[in-house]
């Protein structure tokens, strides 16, 4: 998901901007900023492209995350379910507000199984947060119906594919509310950053003060403003913003090259009969930041994996074993470790992850490689990739 690989004039020229601007901060110094609001023009920009009213950027993805679920009401003892197949981010989101990450089985999209969800459906859940892992999603439609069916918040971290859409919706602007990351390995960067966006006015308003000490942003004396609510601080800085934007305007052309390398080593893998595609749901458009595929079973996954590395392939990540993006690693939150205590609601609202198992996440994680697409490979060097990507299946099998 690298956008840092093109990084450019127009990148630099909005840096410059700023610098020569001297005002860093996104609120405020009105009279020293000389009509430069980098983001407020990344918001703009982001509302425009992701079809949503409001947009609020913030300091990172896992801001974004956190701020979601704040402004949609989640709090403590409240149950959000979430994929067994995510980033730590998630689960981390939820319990620093106090909720409880009920996690549940992944399909073959490699994300929520709509049955799964709807199992894990209690009186205290408040929330379904679908993780749109690796370019695609899960089953919107479904989802989406079970949330309103059970009068649930939808959560849409679409972090890992900005750009994808479902039925001419840009993913992220499907569910209640919808968060990205532009952080250094994201299809679009602001070195670090994020981004919330939503059509709920109220929610909107909740991010805005949320993410600036319970600012209210009435009137242009900062001083004077008034504090609603309780917050903290997840602001953007201008610098960060002003990336974002030149990267935020090239979108449609990074997800072009994308699509191009894309195509190229999937019509390659294709030709092998073993190999089979992660399901897009009917509808669906990935943003083609990865390849995702499954071979027959995990021995085979595991030869490939190493072909791969032997032959040269990076970037091609088998996330079974994988410490950030798998449940069976996340050793640290099913025992709880913590710097800090606990509280007696999380703690023991999570006690079921210490015998919990997850045989059919396991069975397509066990399977699956999802391989990154690059941005800056020439036709021949995507070919020459495909070329040794099938040899290394075809000599595991």
């Amino acid at each position: 998901m690298p956008g840092f690989e093109l990084i450019g004039d127009l990148e630099r020229k909005e840096v410059n901007d700023v610098l020569d601007n001297g005002v860093f901060m996104r609120y405020g110094f009105d009279g020293m900023r000389n009509g430069h609001w980098k983001a407020k023009e990344l918001e703009a920009e982001i509302g425009k492209q992701l079809q949503s009213k409001h947009v609020q950027l913030v300091s990172n993805g896992t801001a974004a995350v956190t701020v979601a679920l704040a402004a949609s009401g989640v709090g403590a003892g409240d149950e959000v379910i979430m994929p067994t197949f995510t980033f730590v981010a998630s689960f981390e989101s939820i319990m620093i507000l106090g909720g409880v990450p009920v996690l549940v089985d992944i399909d073959d999209t490699l994300g929520l199984d709509p049955k799964a969800v709807e199992a894990a459906i209690t009186p205290k859940t408040k929330a379904i947060m679908v993780v749109q892992m690796c370019g695609s999603m899960g089953r919107m439609g479904e989802l989406k119906a079970i949330a309103e069916k059970h009068n649930l918040l939808l959560i849409e971290d679409a972090c890992q594919a900005i750009g994808a859409t479902y039925n001419g919706k840009p993913l992220g602007s499907i569910g209640d509310v919808g968060c990205f990351s532009f952080d250094f390995v994201k299809t679009i960067t602001s070195a670090e950053g994020g981004a919330v966006i939503t059509n709920n006015e109220d929610f909107y308003v909740n991010a805005d003060h949320y993410t600036d000490h319970g600012h209210d942003h009435v009137g242009n004396d900062r001083g004077a403003e008034t504090h609603p609510f309780l917050g903290y601080n997840f602001r953007i800085s201008e610098l960060h913003a002003a990336v974002g934007l030149a990267q935020a305007r090239r979108l449609p052309e990074f997800l072009s090259i994308q699509e191009k390398n894309f195509m190229i080593i999937r019509e390659a893998l294709a030709e092998i009969p073993e190999v089979t595609f992660r399901t897009v749901p009917e509808g669906g458009v990935e943003n083609y930041g990865f390849l995702s595929f499954f071979l027959p079973d995990l021995e085979t996954t595991n030869k490939v994996a190493a072909a791969f590395k032997d032959s040269g392939v990076d970037a091609c990540f088998h996330y079974y074993n994988n410490n950030w993006h798998y449940i069976r690693r996340w050793d640290h939150l099913k025992e709880l470790k913590s710097l800090f205590p606990i509280s007696k609601e999380v703690k023991d609202g999570l006690a079921y992850l210490k015998t919990a198992e997850y045989p059919q996440s396991d069975a397509y994680i066990a399977r699956n490689i999802s391989c990154l697409i690059k941005l800056s490979w020439t036709e021949e060097q995507v070919k020459e990739r495909a070329a040794k990507m099938v040899e290394a299946i075809k000599s595991s099998l």
